[in-house]
């Protein structure tokens, strides 16, 4: 049975962001959205009012939602909003559903209107999983022809009643049931790479745009998935790489080093060493590594006035050689010798426009869930734009692209 507990009281409230699954409670308003999220997580998370519209942005609450584990819900303003802000917190609505894992469809005692029916065939549309939420059955019980259309439409649903709770475990296990096998089972970072006992090796600049007294969330997770496996993890600086070989009695199983210095670790590290770079490892985890190694192929096509996106899914403060807006596009100047134009876009803001573009590069997208990554590269191929992300492409554009791919093609 699936049951939640307090995050508060739990390690996993602690889960990076883009590893928690995102659930999106979607409806009209005052259909009961924000009661739904009150009854799962057991608090008072969402204002709830008998006022049409009261949620106007969406509301975050990180849960854990055993068997699943860490998850979001987003709590959604009503996308029949007819208020003067209303296309705005409808958009806003929109990029939530655009972002999650799965979607809670909530609706009233009115059963499934035209509203419903047009976010279902959203829903399929962005072949997101979606679970028919019929709210309110303490004022009317759930009725046969909307029961009969999800049946028909191979929709699962689920009746209860926020006001009284009813039906509240059947909507978790409901929930667990609809989330697709692959996000159930936790990806491997690079533990398929190596076995318990094996030395991993990872090379880690200090450089200006190095967060101070810290390691960034790629590096973090590498290294706490290799004490998690039983190998043996070793840290160093591009600087110290050469003397750590030198010492050890035999070579580590796998070098990661950040593709800023690929190129000049390429030239230290045997050939018989595998090695790779955190971004081509984040490329797999959270995205697809094959479409990102064939969009670096397109640097070797751009033409003059050729427009490239560069995205980044966290915001920051961009320093004076930021990778983005400064390294990146002086390489791939350098190296295409062309006269391009280069547009930068931050956080889930993904352009409308994207036919405009040659290419689009991505950094490694620690802070986006996999689903997330995942649309933006179905996106681009659907409307035939290339995609590649920051280490596969610094590899491309370095010379290095065919060694650093090779561990995964063993």
């Amino acid at each position: 049975m699936c049951q939640g507990i307090n995050p508060q009281s739990n390690p996993s409230q602690l889960a990076p962001r883009g590893m928690r699954h995102q659930i999106a409670l979607l409806g009209r308003r005052n259909a009961g959205k924000s009661s739904i999220l009150n009854m799962m997580v057991g608090q008072q998370v969402s204002i709830v009012s008998d006022i049409k519209g009261t949620t106007t942005d969406a509301v975050a609450k990180p849960y854990e939602l055993l068997p699943l584990g860490p998850v979001t819900f987003f709590d959604t303003a009503g996308v029949d909003d007819g208020s003067e802000l209303g296309p705005q917190r409808i958009q806003a609505t929109l990029q939530v559903m655009y972002r999650a894992d799965i979607a809670l469809l909530v609706t009233d005692e009115q059963g499934l209107t035209d509203t419903e029916l047009a976010l279902i065939a959203q829903a399929k549309t962005l072949q997101l999983p979606l679970l028919v939420v019929f709210n309110k059955t303490d004022l009317r019980a759930l009725h046969p022809k909307d029961s009969a259309y999800c049946t028909e439409q191979q929709l699962p649903f689920v009746a209860v009643s926020a006001a009284t709770s009813k039906g509240n475990a059947d909507l978790k296990q409901a929930i667990y049931d609809l989330v697709p096998e692959e996000l159930k089972n936790e990806p491997a970072l690079a533990s398929d790479l190596y076995q318990a006992g094996d030395h991993v090796v990872c090379v880690v600049p200090i450089d200006t745009a190095a967060p101070k007294g810290r390691l960034i969330l790629p590096q973090v997770q590498i290294l706490r998935e290799a004490l998690d496996n039983n190998a043996i993890a070793t840290v160093v600086k591009e600087t110290q790489l050469p003397d750590l070989l030198q010492q050890l009695p035999s070579p580590p199983a796998l070098i990661i080093s950040d593709a800023q210095v690929i190129k000049h670790i390429d030239q230290i590290v045997p050939q018989t060493i595998p090695l790779t770079t955190f971004s081509t490892l984040f490329a797999r985890f959270k995205g697809d590594l094959t479409a990102m190694e064939a969009g670096a192929e397109q640097f070797d096509n751009l033409q003059d006035g050729d427009k490239i996106l560069i995205c980044e899914a966290c915001s920051h403060n961009p320093q004076a050689d930021d990778i983005g807006r400064v390294k990146l596009p002086k390489w791939i100047n350098s190296y295409t010798n062309k006269q391009l134009e280069f547009e930068v876009v931050m956080g889930h803001d993904f352009p409308n426009n994207l036919e405009e573009f040659a290419l689009v590069v991505h950094c490694g997208a620690c802070m986006f869930n996999r689903t997330e990554m995942l649309r933006r590269v179905r996106e681009c191929q659907r409307r035939g734009v290339a995609i590649t992300n920051y280490g596969v492409a610094i590899s491309k554009l370095q010379g290095v692209l065919p060694r650093i791919m090779k561990p995964f093609k063993v």
